[in-house]
């Protein structure tokens, strides 16, 4: 749960604060990832792709240099 203090009416700092700290605890993620149900062997499939597209990536990078 985020506590968000409103100084003196000033709604659009308390809003900007709301914004930084959702981003910051990643809670939209989560909630749009848990907006359906993914398998865990699907899941498990995506870290293996992503680690694969950024062991490429590294690759791609220190080759250049």
């Amino acid at each position: 749960m985020l506590i968000i203090n409103v100084d003196k009416g000033n709604i659009e700092k308390a809003l900007k604060q709301y914004k930084r700290k959702t981003i910051k605890t990643k809670q939209m993620k989560k909630v749009r990832d848990e907006k359906q149900y993914t398998k865990p062997s699907a899941l498990k499939r995506l870290k293996f792709q992503k680690a694969i597209y950024l062991q490429k990536k590294s690759d791609a990078e220190n080759k250049d240099k």
